[in-house]
């Protein structure tokens, strides 16, 4: 599939978007939205949500708006003009240019945006369900960013050593992230007993001891890739083992239940299940069992409220934790079972079987 043949599925998905909601055009300028339409493309500069450039869709046609500041890489680089969006630029002091080529471009003034505007609705929400669904070339992205996430996590973990600090670590890890195109949207590191204290171990200067883990959300073309490891420096007792492969397990049920038509909820119930049957049914209490992902970190971190049916090449990272170990990798739901996207690369790996349903999946790490 060509990025030319990607967008259109994607202006076809909208564009029905528009036609149900009333609405002549939509306005996107989040950065997650134009990788979306764009085939993986950057329009921002750090690394907020909104970007410096925006794409204008109407019923029959789609327009880039810009400043002069950004307008020459839009078109060198990104290619918005070969992609089939004209770019309108305007001097970067020139405030009213994108609202007033907005109403131009726009006569009715029935536009919709993916972000908070006075000149219409925000359809955000309507445009990260039409991203759900991952096309063919997508997929393919997806799984190289979950190549090169998963190899950089594991050979940074590789080569961490007790007396290490977990900001070290972090800073080897995003230097490698980085290095191979990605970016770090965010980044987790637990020495010792940080791993038992805390769901969302923020790096700072502990020194690793006995056991460190390492994981987080690293940005490829757009596509978010989620994963965790674990090493120990010491040998892994029993008690460790025999419940991180219950954690794994767990994760493995969640995932053998992201079924396409399923209900979010239902894979969420077979999660919960799990940890009762292992054992450890408090645990799902303390901490998000995670859900959706894509261009977002979490389009939705699963609920027992969570609407909707899971899509086909819907992309998910569970993220189920007992304290004291956690197991998390990315993978995409298909109607012919499940897709891994960062499966393990350098680091040990143990087979589970869930539901008829083997998984390969890293080990704990023992240096």
């Amino acid at each position: 599939m060509t990025i030319m043949e990607e967008i259109q599925i994607k202006l076809d998905r909208i564009r029905k978007a528009l036609e149900r909601l009333s609405l002549d055009a939509v306005y996107l300028k989040r950065q997650d939205n134009f990788a979306w339409m764009t085939g993986g493309g950057i329009n921002y500069v750090g690394l907020g949500e909104m970007g410096n450039c925006g794409l204008l869709i109407t019923r029959d046609s789609q327009y880039a708006i810009t400043t002069n500041i950004e307008a020459a890489r839009m078109r060198d680089e990104e290619k918005l003009e070969d992609l089939g969006y004209p770019i309108h630029c305007q001097t970067w002091y020139e405030n009213a240019f994108e609202g007033e080529t907005i109403r131009r471009l726009v006569p009715s003034g029935k536009v919709g945006f993916d972000h908070g505007n006075p000149a219409g609705p925000n359809i955000s929400n309507e445009i990260r369900l039409l991203r759900f669904s991952l096309t063919e070339s997508e997929v393919e992205r997806y799984l190289v960013g979950g190549y090169l996430t998963a190899r950089a996590i594991e050979e940074t973990i590789a080569q961490a050593r007790p007396g290490d600090s977990e900001l070290s670590i972090i800073g080897k890890l995003a230097h490698r992230i980085r290095e191979t195109g990605l970016d770090v949207v965010s980044a987790m590191c637990a020495a010792d007993d940080r791993i038992s204290n805390y769901r969302h171990p923020v790096p700072t200067d502990r020194i690793v001891r006995e056991r460190v883990q390492l994981g987080g959300n690293m940005r490829y073309r757009g596509l978010i890739i989620c994963c965790t490891r674990l090493m120990n420096f010491v040998p892994v007792s029993s008690q460790l083992a025999s419940q991180y492969r219950a954690n794994v397990e767990i994760d493995c049920t969640l995932m053998a239940n992201s079924i396409p038509g399923q209900s979010f909820v239902s894979a969420l119930e077979a999660g919960q299940k799990a940890y009762e049957a292992h054992g450890y049914g408090e645990e799902f209490k303390l901490h998000h069992q995670g859900g959706p992902i894509g261009y977002a970190g979490r389009d939705y971190r699963v609920d027992f409220s969570t609407p909707g049916l899971i899509q086909e090449n819907q992309a998910f990272c569970w993220n189920p934790s007992i304290t004291g170990t956690k197991s998390e990798d990315t993978v995409i739901a298909t109607s012919h079972g499940i897709i891994p996207v960062s499966r393990p690369v350098i680091c040990p790996v143990m087979t589970v079987t869930v539901e008829d349903q083997t998984f390969t999946r890293p080990a704990i790490w023992e240096g």
